[in-house]
């Protein structure tokens, strides 16, 4: 090498990877076997972009700088025999790229060193690269929460003749992922033909566009798990399991040149049907607490919990004005809408059956008929429902049901007391015929004797 022995760069600390913003440091080192005449020593740190059309070309068809920055470390003079050693110090913009080398274009950033020596005399430069990290926060991306799905729907023809069609339909977990996680992949394939399907498969993809006159655009299949296939006139769920290798992020913040974009794709060897799930990779993961739906949680309104305490407060039972019969009810109605111990209810029309329903609800209101206030409301008398502990018939142990009016839903309406001194003043209606009773031999009992039971 003449009269320079040695010529390198450090970094300190031997750091290679770098953020935007941060400053990088180091030393550059020579060492002379004899005395060198020379105009000056210089240091320089840049970052640029270049894109070609052509493999692993670097006649550059397009490129960008991002930042170029010189200092001079010696002036013009001589240079002793020996070792000499001058630090440098380079602050790196916030709004620099990550680092990208692919088959069409890179973005590259790098230290140089020169010595610059007098006319007709070898200049001497070295240079050492450095890699720049700009992370991407998925949290922060638009859209990023959910599930990606995405259906299709094809022909499948053989030997010409069209057998049928195929419904494919698939789904992964989320929209973004980190190196070393999971894409967990939810496929449905529906084939609606006389034909059996080839093999399934699902592949994690890498697109990158390099921006010349005309873009170039690089397609690889990063990762790829194959399933079985469908037969004739069947429906299959497959699931499956993608893990995420070290990868450059999906977006190139800064970047003009390169565009990088992944996918999940789908697809069936026959018919040639396919689909694509469009995802994120970034190096910050997503954090299920910054999840908008939890962030805004519904608040429990006031009404909900007064109507949720009074179905658990059967002892407060407030009486409302006379009214007509009751709607029929269905569904049990909240216990805040009761009715006086006055007001009385039909048996039901079935005893014997739905014990289980009725020894429950017992459990939550009192059997004691006195004390406890129950409104007709309160259940559904619908046939099947069993009060064991609130029905001691005087008459036959069932009661047979009789067919209903037209209109009717099948909850019976309250009879009012004859001359009770405790009555309501409700209107009057008839109570059900019971001439076509299928015990003629004994009455049914008497609205007294079930109210007094």
């Amino acid at each position: 090498m003449g009269k320079l022995q040695e010529f390198e760069i450090t970094f300190d600390k031997n750091k290679v990877v770098y953020t935007p913003g941060e400053s990088i440091t180091g030393t550059v080192t020579f060492k002379l076997d004899q005395a060198l005449q020379c105009k000056a020593v210089k240091v320089n740190c840049n970052g640029f972009c270049g894109v070609t059309s052509k493999v692993n070309d670097t006649a550059w068809a397009a490129e960008e700088q991002y930042f170029n920055s010189t200092v001079s470390v010696a002036d013009k003079g001589t240079l002793k025999q020996g070792k000499h050693t001058f630090p440098f110090k380079f602050l790196i913009p916030e709004t620099a790229p990550t680092s990208f080398e692919g088959s069409y274009g890179r973005i590259v950033y790098r230290v140089r060193a020169f010595i610059d020596t007098p006319r007709f005399l070898k200049d001497y430069n070295t240079e050492k690269a450095f890699y720049l990290l700009r992370f991407l926060n998925l949290n922060e991306v638009p859209d990023i929460w959910g599930t990606c799905s995405s259906a299709v729907k094809q022909q499948f023809t053989y030997m010409l003749v069209k057998t049928g069609t195929v419904v494919l339909k698939a789904q992964s977990d989320r929209k973004g992922y980190t190196p070393d996680q999971i894409i967990q992949v939810l496929v449905n394939i529906h084939n609606q033909s006389g034909k059996t399907t080839g093999n399934m498969a699902a592949s994690l993809m890498q697109r990158v566009t390099y921006e010349t006159k005309r873009p170039t655009h690089d397609v690889r299949t990063i990762a790829e798990v194959e399933g079985g296939v469908v037969k004739a006139g069947k429906e299959l769920e497959w699931k499956e399991q993608i893990i995420v290798p070290p990868l450059p992020q999906s977006s190139l913040a800064g970047c003009d040149l390169i565009k990088i974009e992944y996918y999940v794709k789908v697809s069936l060897k026959s018919p040639d049907v396919m689909l694509a799930l469009p995802i994120h990779i970034g190096n910050v993961s997503l954090d299920e607490k910054l999840h908008p739906s939890k962030q805004a949680a519904p608040s429990t309104s006031p009404a909900s919990e007064n109507t949720q305490a009074s179905a658990f407060t059967p002892n407060i039972s407030p009486t409302l004005p006379p009214r007509p019969a009751p709607k029929p009810a269905p569904r049990p109605t909240p216990r805040s809408r009761m009715f006086s111990h006055n007001s009385p209810s039909a048996p039901p029309a079935e005893c014997h059956q739905g014990a289980e329903v009725g020894t429950q609800l017992n459990d939550v209101f009192s059997n004691k008929r006195q004390s406890q206030v129950v409104s007709p409301n309160a259940f559904s008398y619908a046939p099947g429902l069993f009060f064991a502990q609130n029905q001691q018939h005087n008459g036959p142990d069932t009661v047979p049901s009789e067919p209903m009016p037209s209109g009717s839903s099948g909850a019976p309406a309250p009879y009012p007391l004859e001359n009770g001194p405790g009555s309501m003043a409700t209107p009057l209606i008839l109570p059900p015929d019971y001439s076509t009773s299928s015990y003629p031999q004994e009455a049914p009992p008497s609205y007294d004797d079930s109210c007094n039971s």
